[in-house]
């Protein structure tokens, strides 16, 4: 398959997938996956394995709270195999919402957050079989108020903003 048909293909499918949990429509979300897909947020081990565990964890922790309406999706890469695409993205938001698949039990703080996240998805066929979610966890807790980053190496939206700009110095060794 050539290169540019099969980015083109892998688009169209993940897109798919993205617009339905976008919309909320648990149905069309469920349409676009594989008869046996899982879902793995890594941070918080929050997800579902099977077709009844991924529909449990889109209507009681995804649909519905998926993100505030003002959140913005900022690519910086996206890979592509046979079998999978994985995007590198900046996730910003305010946390207005109750958020359970990133922040379960977590009551809406108010506060902005820019997050690195990286996104795995298998594809099988046409449909999305699997998506494996890492984020940093104690840079999203920083920002909302929940960590303390004094005396640990944690940077809250400073490492969104050295992946913009790589040029920006290392907070934790100062050169010289």
């Amino acid at each position: 398959m050539a290169k540019q048909h099969l980015h083109a293909k892998l688009d169209a499918i993940f897109n798919a997938h993205m617009q339905a949990e976008l919309a909320g429509n648990l149905d069309d979300t469920l349409a676009s996956m594989a008869p046996n897909p899982h879902l793995v947020n890594v941070p918080t081990m929050v997800g579902g394995q099977g077709p009844h565990g991924v529909r449990t964890f889109y209507s009681k922790r995804l649909i519905g709270q998926f993100f505030p309406p003002d959140v913005i999706f900022e690519t910086i890469s996206r890979t592509y195999s046979e079998e999978r695409l994985v995007d590198e993205l900046i996730i910003s938001f305010t946390h207005t919402i109750k958020m359970d698949h990133i922040l379960p039990g977590v009551e809406p703080t108010g506060r902005r957050v820019e997050a690195v996240f990286v996104v795995i998805v298998g594809i099988e066929g046409d449909k999305v079989a699997y998506e494996h979610i890492l984020w940093d966890q104690a840079s999203v807790l920083v920002q909302l108020g929940l960590l303390d980053p004094k005396g640990l190496p944690v940077v809250g939206a400073g490492a969104a903003a050295k992946l913009r700009n790589p040029a920006l110095p290392d907070p934790f060794f100062n050169e010289g």
